[in-house]
Order: structure tokens, then sequence, then C-alpha cells
């Protein structure tokens, strides 16, 4: 079975108890279903309730298990909302992403494409007995130069996550993610290289049931979040 994750996905456990569920002036939807081939198609949309500005996408992903691979196509468009019923597309985008697992390691490219000039995405994680390393670039093509370098290194157990990343030189960020039970805990630190702007977040999650949850956040702004979450 392979079990490395992308690149995205490391520390996606301290991520989705602290920013999942959590829309601020915003309404949004998620709707996925699998068809019987095993083709998975994923749509999302939101609508910011203060600008009235609205944008959706749709993806499909399909796994080859016999070679570990997964080919995934992604449309999104940007609308923003007018006078008439269907609103007015403003941009069109797409992307091409492939990606290949083993137990080991694991990874990718994506293409973004656009209009005006393609931008390549690309990386790579390798896992030893829990220890993760990864690595992320992308390349634009318009501009002819690397636009994105990060690094990540972390930790991953059956209840515990450490994860740590480097963006570009500047970003520097860490999250400590622990689950006891029903209840998920979380710290997230954060700062940038020539600045005292430092940024701090506590999180928490308890299931009550299979269907329900709630989830609370406070940052070092003084900023409390709160969230019920009912699946139906």
């Amino acid at each position: 079975m392979c079990n490395t994750p992308t690149y995205c996905d490391l520390g996606k456990a301290a991520k989705d108890v602290f920013n999942k569920g959590y829309g601020f002036g915003m309404v949004k939807i998620d709707l996925r279903t699998k068809s019987c081939s095993g083709v998975e198609f994923s749509t999302s949309g939101h609508a910011h309730t203060g600008t009235g500005k609205a944008s959706g996408s749709l993806e499909t992903k399909y796994k080859t298990r016999n070679y570990g691979l997964t080919f995934t196509q992604k449309w999104s468009t940007d609308n923003t909302l007018g006078q008439k019923p269907l609103g007015r597309i403003r941009k069109k985008s797409g992307k091409l992403k492939a990606s290949y697992k083993r137990d080991c390691f694991s990874l990718g490219s994506n293409v973004d494409i656009d209009f005006s000039g393609p931008t390549i995405y690309g990386w790579a994680v390798l896992a030893f007995e829990g220890w993760l390393a990864g690595y992320q670039m992308s390349f634009d093509t318009a501009k002819s130069k690397l636009s994105q370098n990060n690094f990540a290194l972390g930790y991953k157990a059956a209840d515990f996550q450490l994860h740590t990343h480097v963006n570009d030189g500047t970003e520097f960020g860490g999250s400590i993610y622990q689950k006891v039970n029903e209840i998920e805990t979380l710290i997230n630190l954060a700062w940038t290289a020539g600045s005292n702007n430092t940024r701090f977040g506590i999180a928490a999650k308890y299931k009550l049931d299979c269907r329900t949850s709630l989830s609370a956040k406070v940052n070092n702004a003084s900023l409390i979040g709160l969230v019920y979450t009912q699946t139906l």
C-alpha cells in the first residue's frame, strides 16, 4: 500500500483542523461523487457576501492502482455576478496533473494551463520510518523564471504529526498535531524573515458522532472562530 503523501498533503491534518469550515464572509459548497468506473468528480463553489463575486471549479480524478498512477484534470472559472442570470465569465483556466506513489516516495508534476503562458509545478516527497521530507517548485514559462521554491520536513504517526516548512527562503512555519480519542488539537506557528510579523494559533476539534463535530480556534490577533459541522 502506498502511504507516502503528496507535498500539498504534508501537515494536512493540522491544516484541516485550523482552516476547514471557517468561511468568514463567504458561502461555500462542495460536492463529491464517484462513478462505477472509479472516476472521482469534485465540484466546488464559493461566493463572497461582501463583494458578490463567485468562483467555482470541477475536478476529475482517476487512479490506476496497479501502476500507482493518478490522473487529475481540473477546470476552474472565476465569475463576476451581475444583473444577467448567468453572470459574466472573467477568466478560464485548467490544470493537468500526474503523480506517482510508492511506499517510500511520491512525486508529481502539474501544468497550469493559461493563455498568457503555462506554469509548470513539480514536487517530490521521501518517507522513512515516519519521517517525511519534501520539495516543491514552480516555473513560470511566461516570465522564464522559478516562481516557487519550497522545502518541508516532518514526522507522522497514527495520532501525532509534526510539520515544518520553508517557502522561498523567507516564510517559515510549523505545526504540532495530536489526536486523543475524538479530540484533535494543534499548535500553529509562522513567521517571515526580516520582519517581526510572527503568527501563532491554537485550534481544537471534537467529534460528537460520525456526522457531527465542533471546532474552535484562536490566534495571536485575538480572532476567535467557532464551527459546527453536520454532514447530511
